[in-house]
């Protein structure tokens, strides 16, 4: 690291006095700090409009699907986005869940679900905040009291929980 003081005694040595006081008004301080580098949980993952996937989708990220799911998205904390050309066939457990595209299934958003203007959705939503824009199909009923937003389970596993 540079000396400031060094420096300008080097460069008042070698230019005189006058020249101390320019390169002072030149410089400016800074603390050795170490360069933060953050991660941002916004970034998404994406299943393309080629993709067509059956069975248990999990993940601990968002996911925006532009392709076709059946069976079970389940998402924890974190957001799903179907897109425009997204067609979900499936239960969806996720923090939010913003539908652009067609979903047939219950959706179970933790904090919201937003159907968009281009949204079609057949099923029940079960949210404590909902939102249609103009435009959007909507074929259900909506919940929006305090449930628990949470994957159930199976009934082989509850039958095992009875038995112990």
């Amino acid at each position: 690291m540079f000396d400031i003081n060094e420096m300008k005694k080097n460069v008042s040595d070698k230019f005189g006095k006058a020249s101390e006081n320019k390169f002072e008004s030149n410089i400016t301080k800074t603390k050795d700090e170490p360069i933060k580098t953050t991660t941002t949980s916004t970034q998404l993952a994406s299943i393309g409009s080629s993709i067509h996937f059956k069975g248990e989708l999990t993940g601990e990220e968002g996911l925006i699907i532009d392709g076709r799911v059946e069976g079970t998205i389940d998402l924890k904390g974190n957001q799903l986005i179907i897109g425009n050309n997204g067609k979900i066939k499936a239960d969806v457990f996720a923090q939010t869940i913003i539908v652009n595209g067609s979903l047939t299934g219950e959706l179970h958003g933790k904090e919201r679900v937003h159907i968009s203007k281009t949204g079609k959705v057949q099923g029940n939503i079960f949210s404590p905040r909902v939102s249609l824009e103009d435009g959007a199909k909507f074929k259900g009923s909506i919940d929006m009291s305090d449930v628990k937003n949470e994957k159930p389970q199976s009934n082989l596993q509850d039958n095992q929980l009875k038995r112990a």
